[in-house]
């Protein structure tokens, strides 16, 4: 219905507006009617240039089925490639090659996307600063918060979250001693919330697309960034937006990447977050919050209701430039990156760790513990060198001394005040992390 819509305005675009982008409004005449289609045709053909190819793809989007096979076969006489209609092969093929981009892509980005939310042109006009390929950043789907965020919601006590059962998922955070509880079936449906927690502002985001929540400070050197839902992603995870300059951010690097604000050098804090279940989290902190059902909005929040197809298979929504086999697509992964250490990156996968409850290892000259407990969940800490030989699932970790550590979750404490810090670490899907850091270190 939405690419219908932007059909229809794409064709009665004045001619005025097409202007903006003169050299790519020979594009927007294939949509046009026969005659006009078949002059762009030979124009375009005559001028061809690869980097082309991707304003035909991100028109076929919107075109009507019976024309889309004429903007195929365009593609296959001008670059020589035979990917018929299968739309991501011909992305892969564009990342690839990398033929750069149509001098005036920005501003042909927004136009076509303005036409779907007029706030999309925000992105893209006046050729954007940008640390990643435009070519890459694609439309998912939704308007600008169409996918409403949950600014400062509603909490409720254990003994009210009624809704909950035992085995649900819930994103476990506890900081400046506050512990609250985001369940995976409302995150799925809002995929961010801006929260005040023990005083202090902090966005979470879930990219249900990546299987991703990560927890940030919402402030930079004492600056706030109001964050939001872009409607863009970056190789399937998603983009932010700030309200301020309108710069799209990696949700997974927490930086600008597209805009004003990509050409400082800005980063966002990340902090630790553990997926666990409701009842293995409420065992550990009775008094939790937790996120009341009442939000505001009308969804059906019952468990696994928001994307259950694509949850429960390991296709993609969205092509990336490059998979890797050694784990499927969907498989989960600990994913650690340090502030510290930005070009640094590891994942350890779920099911490793689920034999390995106690495991050592490092990220740079940082040593680590990854403690997994009878719940499958895990959490990150540094050692300092120190060694850890079991601990009893619960709070109790012993090093190889014998002495005793207390487990919370923001550290290993021994009696005598001796403290080792929690790591940032969150829960990825194998294939969303290593499309963005194809450099990993992988451990499975």
């Amino acid at each position: 219905m939405v690419a219908r819509s932007v059909l229809l305005l794409l064709l009665l675009l004045p001619a005025s507006l097409a202007a903006q982008a003169t050299d790519t409004q020979v594009f927007f005449d294939l949509l046009r009617g026969p005659a006009q289609a078949q002059v762009a045709e030979r124009t375009i053909l005559d001028g061809w240039h690869d980097s082309h190819a991707s304003i035909l793809l991100e028109l076929h989007r919107f075109a009507l089925r019976s024309a889309r096979p004429r903007l195929v076969a365009l593609l296959e006489r001008a670059t020589g490639q035979s990917f018929a209609e299968d739309i991501d092969a011909w992305w892969r093929w564009i990342w690839a090659t990398n033929p750069g981009t149509h001098p005036q892509y920005s501003i042909f980005k927004a136009l076509l996307y303005g036409l779907t939310d007029p706030s999309f042109s925000d992105y893209f006009d006046d050729d954007p600063v940008l640390k990643i390929r435009l070519d890459e950043v694609r439309w998912g789907g939704v308007p600008r918060d169409g996918i409403p965020p949950l600014d400062l919601p509603a909490f409720t006590s254990v003994r009210r979250a009624g809704y909950l059962d035992d085995q649900d998922i819930v994103f476990g955070i506890a900081i400046n001693g506050e512990e609250r509880a985001y369940p995976k079936r409302i995150m799925a449906w809002h995929e961010m919330f801006k929260d005040t927690i023990g005083g202090e502002h902090f966005t979470g985001v879930y990219c249900t697309l990546c299987g991703s929540m990560i927890l940030y400070r919402s402030a930079i050197d004492g600056h706030h960034y109001e964050l939001g839902t872009s409607g863009f992603l970056y190789r399937s995870n998603k983009l932010m937006y700030d309200h301020a300059t309108r710069s799209l951010w990696s949700t997974l690097s927490g930086e600008p990447v597209v805009g004003p604000l990509a050409q400082r050098d800005l980063v966002l804090e990340p902090l630790y977050v553990v997926t666990t279940r409701w009842g293995e989290w409420r065992r550990r902190h009775p008094r939790t919050k937790v996120l009341s059902i009442d939000t505001g909005h009308e969804r059906d929040y019952s468990e696994g209701a928001a994307y259950r197809d694509y949850f429960s298979s390991d296709r993609l929504m969205f092509a990336v430039p490059e998979l890797d086999t050694r784990l499927k697509n969907k498989d989960e992964v600990v994913a650690l990156r340090l502030p510290e250490l930005p070009a640094e990156q590891l994942a350890i996968a779920v099911d490793f760790l689920a034999d390995q409850t106690v495991y050592h290892d490092s990220l740079g000259a940082v040593a680590l513990v990854v403690l997994t407990d009878e719940s499958g969940a895990s959490r990150v800490y540094e050692t300092r060198g120190r060694m850890f030989s079991r601990w009893d699932s619960q709070d109790g970790v012993w090093d190889e001394s014998g002495a005793r550590w207390k487990l919370s979750e923001p550290a290993l404490t021994r009696p005598d005040q001796t403290s080792l810090r929690r790591l940032p670490s969150h829960r990825a899907f194998w294939f969303g992390w290593y499309a963005q850091y194809p450099e990993t270190r992988l451990v499975y």
